[in-house]
């Protein structure tokens, strides 16, 4: 089901859907991680990376409150936005030969994947307000400050010194 879909009628369908759609996005995200951990060479950032993972799946946890609290059954919905950022960092990352380099790619890939993060979960809080689920927002809103804090900790690790051994 694409994202402007007949089966989306109303705001509710279209926060289950977007739901859905983070869901499968964070256990992608999930798969794809340890890959990145073991291609990583910065000790700050191969940690950063474990960190994140453990993280995720407990996102993925939170995802499935969720949706129980709001009734409606935990699956995923295809998401071509994050295979397609997920593709993309590990063809870059095959394509790169220095570590130093690397590192600084894979800072670059897993920020294009927060970003999608931060929108979809943004996006899903105001759309629970919305529909009077404040219950909702508030543990899609744990998972949205750890995309954010985890953004920022890239940024800061690419800042301080990945960028700059890379160049």
């Amino acid at each position: 089901m694409g994202f402007f879909t007949k089966d989306i009628k109303t705001l509710n369908d279209l926060f289950v859907h977007t739901l859905r759609d983070i869901y499968y996005a964070e256990q992608q995200i999930a798969k794809n991680l340890p890959d990145m951990i073991d291609k990583a060479t910065d000790g700050s950032l191969k940690n950063g990376f474990e960190t994140h993972l453990a993280e995720t799946k407990n996102q993925i946890v939170r995802l499935e409150k969720v949706f129980q609290m709001h009734g409606v059954e935990a699956t995923g919905v295809d998401c071509p936005a994050i295979d397609g950022i997920l593709e993309e960092a590990s063809d870059v990352a095959g394509d790169v030969d220095d570590k130093q380099v690397l590192d600084a790619a894979l800072i670059a890939a897993a920020q294009a994947v927060e970003h999608y993060e931060i929108t979809r979960y943004g996006t899903l809080i105001a759309w629970a307000k919305m529909l009077g689920r404040s219950d909702c927002a508030s543990v899609l809103q744990q998972n949205l400050d750890e995309e954010k804090a985890t953004d920022q900790k890239l940024n800061t690790l690419a800042l301080r010194g990945v960028n700059s051994k890379a160049a």
